[in-house]
């Protein structure tokens, strides 16, 4: 297993904000995390991948399409 990431960690890794990372929580659509306690969230670099790999388009029409499905 990789280490966990911080919020700020993983939000470095994706070039995104922590209060983006936070809102996602809230709201939904982020990347998985894991809550170790009421105040810890950690990231999993594999997660990390798995979002961003899902995310991954060829072309605008399919950019377009998965934004409208999500």
């Amino acid at each position: 297993m990789q280490a966990l990431m911080t919020p700020q960690q993983a939000a470095d890794h994706l070039a995104l904000s922590p209060r983006t990372l936070e809102a996602w929580r809230i709201k939904g659509g982020g990347p998985r995390y894991v809550r170790l306690t009421a105040k810890a969230v950690r990231y999993a670099p594999a997660d990390l991948a798995a979002w961003a790999d899902a995310r991954t388009v060829a072309n605008t029409s399919q950019a377009v399409t998965s934004a409208v499905q999500q």
